[in-house]
Parts: C-alpha cells; sequence; structure tokens
C-alpha cells in the first residue's frame, strides 16, 4: 500500500467519527451466523467452499448497499477468505478503500486454544509473517486477533495479554495496525474482576510499546462506565473499540452510548434482524437504521 493512503487511513481510523464493522466470522462461527440470516444448515457443507460462497454472498451484500459506506462506518474486519475474493471484480480490501472509503482489517487469529487458567489463549497461527504480508499487499491496513477470558485469573489474563501484545509486535514490523482482542465473557461471574486484572496488564504492555508502535485495543463493554479511559489516553493506543460479545444491538448500544472515547466494533449487532429473504429496499432499511444507532452510540 502506497505510503499517503496508509497516512490517509491512519487519519481516519484515529481522527473520523463512525465504527468498525466486524465481518469476520471464522469457519466455526459463520454457521450461526448464516442460522441469524435465515440460511439453514442444509444449504452449505460446513468448513466447504459452499460454506464460504453463502457467507461471501451475505458480506457482498452488505458491503455493496448504499448503507454501507465510509461517512459513518471507519474500518471493516474481514476474514483471510473474504479478502481473497472479489466485490464487483475487485478485491474485498481495495473495494472497500477506493469504492467506499472503508479502511480495511484483516483477522490472523485462528481460533482458541483450549481452556487454561481460566481462558483461552490463540492457537498458533501458521506462517505468522506469510499471512502478514499477504494481508499488507491485498490492501489492508491493520489486523485482528482475539482471546477470551471466562473468569478473573491473574495468571491467565497475563498470559493472553503477553501473547496478544508479542504478536502485536510482530504486526507492527510488517506496518500494519494490530486491534488487540482480549474478550471478557459477558456471562463470566466474575467479570467486572476480571476487567480490573485486564486493564492493569493492558496498561503495563502499552507502557511497553516504542513510540512508532500504534496499536488498537477491542474490548468488551466493561461493568464500570469508562472503565478503559487510561488506555484510550495512551499514546500507543489510537482507538479503543468495543466487542458487542453477545448483547443485542440495543444494549450494547445504550452500553456504549454511556463510554467516553470507545467506539463500537459490532458483529451480530450490527447484522442483527437481517434475512436473506429481504427484498433489497427492506434489506437496505433495516442495515441503514443498524448503522444509524451503532453510529450516534459511538459518538
Amino acid at each position: 500500500m502506497a505510503t499517503n493512503a496508509f497516512q490517509r487511513q491512519m487519519d481516519k481510523v484515529c481522527k473520523a467519527d463512525g465504527f468498525i464493522a466486524a465481518l469476520d466470522q471464522s469457519g466455526g462461527s459463520t454457521p450461526k451466523a448464516l442460522r441469524l440470516y435465515g440460511i439453514p444448515d442444509d444449504a452449505y457443507v460446513v468448513g466447504e467452499k459452499s460454506m464460504f460462497d453463502v457467507i461471501h454472498d451475505m458480506r457482498t451484500r452488505i458491503i455493496t448497499s448504499p448503507s454501507f459506506n465510509g461517512d459513518r462506518i471507519l474500518g471493516a474486519i474481514l476474514f483471510e477468505n473474504t479478502m481473497d475474493r472479489k466485490i464487483e471484480n475487485k478485491p474485498t480490501a481495495t473495494y472497500l478503500w477506493e469504492e467506499k472509503g472503508i479502511v480495511p482489517f484483516l483477522k490472523v487469529d485462528k481460533g482458541l486454544a483450549e481452556e487454561k487458567n481460566g481462558v483461552q489463549l490463540m492457537k498458533p497461527i501458521p506462517e505468522f509473517d506469510k499471512l502478514l504480508k499477504k494481508g499488507k499487499n491485498a490492501g489492508c491496513f491493520g489486523t485482528k486477533m482475539r482471546s477470551l477470558i471466562k473468569v478473573a485469573d491473574a495468571d491467565g489474563i497475563k498470559a493472553i495479554v503477553e501473547q496478544q501484545f508479542q504478536l502485536a509486535k510482530l504486526i507492527c514490523l510488517q506496518g500494519l495496525v494490530p486491534i488487540i482482542e482480549p474478550e471478557v465473557d459477558i456471562n463470566s461471574p466474575e467479570k467486572a474482576d476480571a476487567e480490573d486484572i485486564l486493564k492493569k496488564e493492558i496498561l503495563v504492555h502499552l507502557g511497553g510499546l516504542d513510540p512508532h508502535e500504534k496499536v488498537m485495543l477491542k474490548l468488551t463493554l466493561p461493568n464500570i462506565d469508562n472503565h478503559y479511559k487510561e488506555c484510550i489516553e495512551q499514546a500507543n493506543c489510537i482507538r479503543v473499540v468495543a466487542l458487542s460479545g453477545g448483547y443485542s444491538r440495543e444494549v450494547a448500544n445504550e452500553h456504549l452510548s454511556r463510554q467516553e472515547g470507545m467506539i463500537a466494533s459490532f458483529s451480530r449487532a450490527l447484522t442483527e434482524g437481517l434475512r436473506a429473504s429481504d427484498k433489497a429496499d427492506e434489506f437496505d432499511s433495516k442495515l441503514d437504521d443498524s448503522i444509524g444507532s451503532i453510529f450516534f452510540a459511538s459518538k
């Protein structure tokens, strides 16, 4: 990507109003997303090309909608298979930036490892450098990687944050901006305590970044409003975005609207209510309402 394009994208991500659309359901989470969209399980084979064809059709319909544009959406997170495909004869990342003014990000994690110490680290990522170069060459501005915290185990949370920031430094070396996502399960009985531990660990690692290492954080909406204010204020953290985490769009928006300096990066909450059977006008109207409400909650 040309340096001037990267800087324009950096300016947009750092300064513009809007939110990040998460369109990165992987092979494991795709069937649920398709069921919610009204596509039955027998319409494709899980993990096979037919499944990725169907989910790409869904994403294409969303991305090409007149409602989905850079006036309200800063960026979009893509699954690798989506990045590898085209929309209206352009590579997806190129289409997003050139036609929509939306900054593309690439999901780079390969799912979660087995639970240990109350958390799930990321699985090893084969040929990580190769994947990063591929994303950079495709025109992606940054990456996203998710791990999961289930209870307030200090050792487990410490391990999650260490893994995230170790990989984040490698991502920065490739000229990409990593979105670090240590999700706290919204159903955790120890959610507030886990968030306290998580914030302390994140601040330690943000303080250890070099000035040129810029990162973003994607965090569960916290129990205590403005809990992550100190993270937002860190110079190396260019944005803090919120995941919906299973909350309905209405609940997520209401919670987000109370968080100063935090914007949305919703997935299920963004596409909530959309159906494959919707006629074009109905689909666009639903999507416009969804985008409008999330945009407003992110201001």
